[in-house]
């Protein structure tokens, strides 16, 4: 008889121990929530990107976003190319 009581539990054993399971652990969580009692949420940061976001935006109050560098400005501050390195810089010879 033993046999046969072994095999039909360890065949239906998912069946057996998911709601055991359940069972203990919605017991042990309320539990945990009574002894523990009611506890303030924590308070949340913000995150990195959220702070760079709010930074970026108190930096664009008090400027006029319609004043933007010309495109010759920029140009200067883009990387030599790899065919003129050998050549001396004007910067350098001065």
């Amino acid at each position: 008889m033993w046999p046969v009581l072994w095999t039909a539990l360890r065949a239906y054993a998912p069946y057996i121990t998911f709601p055991v399971a359940f069972v203990v652990g919605a017991v042990g969580y309320n539990l945990e929530w009574f002894i523990r009692g009611d506890l303030q949420q924590p308070i949340e940061e913000k995150s990195i990107f959220e702070m760079r976001e709010e930074r970026k935006l108190t930096e664009l109050i008090g400027k006029d976003c319609t004043e933007v560098l010309s495109l010759k400005d920029k140009l200067e501050f883009t990387p030599k190319a790899v065919l003129n390195k050998n050549q001396p810089d004007k910067a350098s010879s001065s």
